[in-house]
């Protein structure tokens, strides 16, 4: 037979409603009696029974992790690393449950009963009345990846406009002037961001935004191919391309491989994310370091504080970008400058 939370609570000479507690983390219970539960608990292979203890605390020991959409314009690493930065720390402590905002017929579905807590990978305006309904509803929720601007609300996510700008003044020190952007999904706030820092760094520099050298992606490999295949049909081509995403890099240079356009040696190329696969590409792809996995761990890790708590505390947290230098992109000579 399995050993439950009344067995610890025996041995441990405590009440069930602490042993839950401290197997949880919760900040109401003091740091050497959790280590002697947790220590009981070991010894005695105990597994959490969350049906158990939803029927005994009155909670569901469900977390929801919910995207935007898991349709398009949400890439296979991207998803991953958000799903891996969770259940990094939620763990064995509660359920993670995986959804699409666009998926949900009914919000009415979602309540304190079937979530405790909810984190939200927005990347959309379009998900404001998904987090009015958890405000109603009283569920504590983190909004990750999109700024929100409104007050109460804690909201973490990575500063892409910077990022963005930073690999574009990298492609100026490099010689380039004749640089052209690949968007990402039309909506996103992400692709906002990146935009704004693409024509920053270049009106930083002296340099003129030109509308023909701006092509709209949808955060795919596929839109990235037919994206470079269009500006390599430019009469006055330009010597590099800044890609919103990883994604539409890979198929930016299958384009170029098509057309016999070498990258880097006749077209640079600059991707934004640095997904698992950068570094082993052909050449490898030169990028910026979104540190999802980081950004939805930490998002975790307050939620979870929250639902203990039974207190939020609203703030804005962004989290650097690092640029990744790597093979894709070349110093153009003098004479080309």
């Amino acid at each position: 037979m399995s050993t439950t939370i009344k067995d610890i609570a025996k041995i441990a000479r405590v009440s069930h409603t602490t042993v839950s507690r401290a197997l949880n983390d919760s900040p109401l219970i003091n740091r050497e009696t959790k280590e002697r539960i947790k220590a009981i608990a070991q010894q005695l292979n105990y597994t959490p029974n969350f049906n158990a203890k939803s029927l005994v605390l009155d909670r569901s020991y469900n977390v929801g992790l919910f995207f935007s959409t898991l349709r398009s314009g949400t890439s296979s690493t991207f998803f991953y690393e958000a799903v891996k930065g969770v259940n990094r720390v939620v763990h064995d402590r509660y359920n993670l449950v995986v959804r699409g905002i666009d998926d949900a017929r009914d919000f009415q579905q979602i309540s304190r009963k079937s979530f405790d807590g909810i984190l939200i990978m927005s990347q959309s305006a379009e998900d404001q009345a998904f987090i009015r309904h958890l405000q109603d509803k009283e569920i504590p929720f983190v909004v990750l990846n999109r700024l929100i601007e409104q007050p109460g609300v804690l909201n973490i996510l990575a500063d892409d406009e910077s990022g963005a700008y930073a690999v574009v003044e990298h492609l100026i020190a490099c010689g380039h002037r004749k640089i052209a952007f690949i968007e990402g999904k039309k909506g996103f706030q992400s692709s906002l961001r990146r935009r704004s820092g693409y024509e920053r760094a270049l009106q930083a520099h002296g340099l003129t935004v030109c509308s023909d050298f701006c092509e709209q992606g949808d955060y795919d490999i596929e839109s990235g191919y037919h994206a470079m295949k269009r500006l390599l049909r430019l009469e006055v081509r330009p010597t590099a391309v800044f890609c919103s995403n990883d994604d539409m890099a890979v198929g930016a240079i299958k384009a170029c491989s098509e057309q016999s356009v070498r990258v880097p040696e006749e077209l640079s190329v600059a991707g934004f994310d640095d997904n698992h696969f950068s570094a082993y590409l052909t050449p490898a792809l030169t990028t910026v370091k979104r540190p999802i996995e980081t950004i939805s761990s930490e998002g975790a890790r307050r939620l979870l504080e929250a639902i203990e708590s039974k207190r939020m505390e609203p703030e804005t947290i962004y989290v650097s970008t690092e640029l990744v230098i790597r093979d894709s992109v070349q110093h153009l000579p003098q004479n080309v400058i």
